[in-house]
């Protein structure tokens, strides 16, 4: 009998745990359940309790009272009378009483929730007036219930009862409905979208993308004709290839165009800056410093020109910390060339946009660092003589 009810739980057991899939469950935290029901009780065959106990189990019915404790965890108090019999002949008024701790399992379908339970209790039987037998005992089981409204729902169980007395090793199974009162329906967890672009963060590539902006299907901004520039950045969208910040196209590093005037020869020209930093940094490297001073020299002959050097990160940090990063890159090239060539300050502005203004895609660390910049152009004029 004792291997009989160990193997029939132990095959629930495994059945419940392989086939409860992570869905929503229909148990609600804070409500009270009432679980009248009707089933079998087994007695162990050499008890002297019913006629032909392994055949033929006695009656059991009951009812319990329990309260969900959170949507999985629950107490149960119930109470079950069993008409059995003593020495196969005397009736005897049985009376089971638990108190147990249930478990239950995410649903099936989103209907059949799956639990286990174990607890204490005792187990009275009344022979006569004068002639009462007393067992302590503790109980281990699993069991099912199907929801066919919010507050309703059918029930089967499964129970091991041991008495602790006599360790006699019984079977309680019952079918019956559980009615719940009250609680609070569990609140359905929205993906969260940070930036409000419709693409979760959980799949967003580029979940900083400022509010409005086109995104594609992996949260990052259109870019229509390739050149690296999204195109709410883009002022020149159409035109693909390497070009500028704003995205149109330049010739080379410094432009020239010669024109003609009187008996002078007059060529426009342009002069760039673009100096790149390491991550979190802000100093500038040596190998930026003859780029630096092509523009320095360009200041020093043309006394009439100021500039403002623009300073950017990648998307990194958080968007305080990389204005303020992006504003010390800005400050540092300033300081140089003020220091370096004796060019007055008040002709350098100096403006940290963070990581609103990339030129690169900051997925790839080749983009983070082409984002990490500061940069500045001069167009000036100078005369050649012929």
């Amino acid at each position: 009998m004792k291997r009989g009810c160990s193997g029939i739980l132990i095959v629930m057991l495994m059945v419940l745990l392989c086939f409860s899939p992570a869905t929503a469950m229909e148990q609600r935290k804070g409500a009270i359940t009432i679980s009248p029901s009707i089933g079998g009780y087994q007695f162990e065959g050499n008890q002297t309790y019913s006629e032909d106990p392994f055949y033929q189990p006695e009656l059991a019915a009951g009812v319990g009272l329990g309260y969900n404790l959170t949507e999985k965890w629950g107490l149960e108090a119930s109470l079950h009378y069993i008409n059995a019999n003593y020495n196969e002949n005397e009736e005897t008024d049985t009376w089971l009483y638990r108190l147990n701790g249930l478990y239950h399992f995410p649903s099936i379908g989103d209907k059949l929730v799956p639990f286990v339970a174990a607890g204490l209790g005792g187990i009275t039987f009344n022979r006569s007036a004068d002639d009462a037998d007393a067992n302590f005992l503790l109980n281990y089981g699993a069991g099912l219930k199907y929801f066919f409204t919010d507050n309703l729902a059918l029930r089967g169980d499964v129970y091991h009862i041991v008495t602790l007395n006599d360790n006699y090793n019984n079977l309680l199974y019952t079918l019956g409905v559980t009615y719940l009162i009250g609680g609070q329906k569990p609140v359905a967890v929205q993906p969260k979208d940070s930036d409000g672009d419709g693409v979760i963060d959980d799949m967003d590539k580029c979940p900083d993308t400022p509010k409005g902006v086109v995104v594609d299907a992996a949260g990052c901004p259109l870019d229509s004709d390739g050149d690296g520039i999204y195109d709410y950045l883009d002022k020149c969208p159409d035109v693909p290839g390497p070009g500028t910040v704003d995205g149109c196209p330049v010739k080379e590093e410094v432009q020239e165009e010669k024109e003609e005037a009187a008996a002078e020869l007059i060529e426009k020209k342009r002069v760039r800056l673009n100096v790149e930093f390491d991550f979190d940094k802000a100093d500038v490297k040596a190998k930026y410093h003859d780029e630096i001073g092509k523009v320095a020299a360009v200041l020093k002959a043309n006394p009439e020109i100021t500039i403002v050097v623009e300073g950017h990160t990648d998307s990194r940090g958080t968007e305080k910390y990389n204005e303020a990063l992006s504003q010390k890159r800005a400050d540092s090239v300033k300081k140089y060339i003020v220091d370096k060539f004796g060019i007055k300050a008040s002709r350098i502005g100096a403006k940290g946009y963070g990581k609103s203004r990339p030129i690169a895609d900051n997925a790839t660390e080749e983009g983070r660092q082409i984002n990490r910049r500061v940069e500045a152009a001069i167009d000036y004029e100078e005369v050649i003589k012929q």
